[in-house]
């Protein structure tokens, strides 16, 4: 079973969209099968008065719906199809969440930098892993595990201070959600390129630290001069 550029789980001949549990199920053991991605599910929304609220309980949850659902999420994940697929029969609405510093690690950026870096990267002809793009506006790039202890120090090679950019590199102890898992109102992370045959086999995080940092840091440029202008325009009498 591969993975194919239309939506996970949608083919040209569906006419009738299936349950979004169906999909997430689906969803979940394809990673396993064809990516070997460990999973584990995480929490989901539930209906409430009109509206939706996380399951853990929590009203004032920063991740409705898309967050670990217990503090040893790490032990539970697995790279089983079979025991993913009862993972998700038992709780069908649970968010896909998959381990990194494992099968890969992700670089985390804002959305505006993260398609001007794509952008210059594709120009540039990189080979390139799969990309999501989440909607709360970040974008993540997924590279070889191992690299996310080593992104500061190549900030630093390059002449960038780390704590100046909006960059962050996620491995061992994290975690990402994967389509198609919503995160409260705010709609469901999508694939921006999508996992294929193509792009098995991953980046360095070495690879795309240069253009990543470089349109991180035009978008700090870019927020401090609209900050500024901002304050100008109150302060003028």
């Amino acid at each position: 079973m591969l993975f194919v550029e239309e939506s996970i789980g949608v083919t040209e001949g569906a006419r009738i969209p299936r349950q979004r549990g169906s999909l997430l199920l689906e969803s979940a053991v394809r990673y396993a099968e064809d990516r070997h991605w460990d999973v584990f599910p995480g929490t989901w929304l539930e209906p409430v008065e009109g509206g939706e609220v996380c399951s853990c309980g929590r009203f004032d949850c920063a991740l409705p719906g898309a967050h670990a659902a217990r503090s040893d999420w790490a032990s539970h994940a697995t790279g089983s199809g079979d025991t993913a697929r009862g993972l998700w029969s038992r709780y069908p609405r649970a968010s896909i969440l998959l381990p990194t510093g494992r099968a890969f690690d992700a670089l985390d950026v804002p959305e505006s930098a993260g398609f001007l870096a794509l952008a210059r990267m594709e120009r540039m002809r990189m080979a390139l892993g799969p990309v999501t793009c989440t909607p709360n506006r970040r974008m993540l790039f997924f590279v070889l595990p191992g690299g996310a202890p080593r992104v500061g120090g190549l900030l630093r090679r390059l002449g960038w201070t780390p704590m100046a950019l909006d960059l962050f590199a996620r491995g061992e102890g994290h975690y990402v959600a994967a389509p198609p898992t919503r995160i409260g109102k705010s709609g469901a992370v999508q694939w921006v390129r999508r996992p294929t045959p193509a792009n098995r086999w991953l980046p360095d995080a070495g690879e795309l630290i240069s253009p990543l940092a470089y349109a991180c840091g035009r978008d700090a440029v870019a927020a401090r001069t609209r900050h500024i202008t901002a304050l100008s325009r109150i302060r003028r009498p």
